[in-house]
């Protein structure tokens, strides 16, 4: 019985570390959007009030996978909160810039540009909008309506 065991430790052994190979391979730094599936919202997102995002700086809304800059008093600017290189979300805001907590791509929070990689391509753009006193994040109807 321990040859049989010892035989499928070894398998189970082989598989996962070619897995692992296979995690590695995907994760190039010429990805387009890595592994986000959906990298912005694809109907429309409620984030909250506009008084949330601080006037020259960014809030990040995490769960939303939305960042939001805020240049001037009423304007805002919007981009995905997932990195570019792997699809990872972006966990905070240092010196405005959005850190990825994956493999340390960092993106300025004003324009979205990769600012350190491994991440090359920046943050795509996402619509938003002051709706009934509310930040909206995303088009304006779902995504195939």
């Amino acid at each position: 019985m321990s040859g049989q065991s010892t035989r499928r430790t070894v398998l189970k052994g082989a598989a996962l570390a070619g897995a692992a190979g296979l995690g590695v391979a995907a994760c190039s730094t010429d990805s387009k959007l890595g592994h986000a599936q959906t990298p912005t919202p694809t109907a429309p997102v409620a984030l909250g009030s506009p008084d949330e995002v601080p006037v020259g700086g960014a809030k990040l809304y995490r769960e939303q996978r939305v960042l939001v800059s805020c240049p001037a008093k009423g304007e805002y600017k919007a981009f995905s909160a997932q990195c570019t290189h792997a699809g990872c979300v972006l966990d905070k805001i240092e010196d405005n810039a959005g850190n990825c907590p994956c493999h340390g791509s960092r993106f300025d929070v004003t324009t979205g540009k990769a600012l350190q990689g491994p991440a090359t391509v920046p943050l795509p753009a996402v619509e938003i909008r002051v709706e009934g006193g509310q930040l909206v994040a995303g088009p304006k109807t779902a995504a195939g309506a």
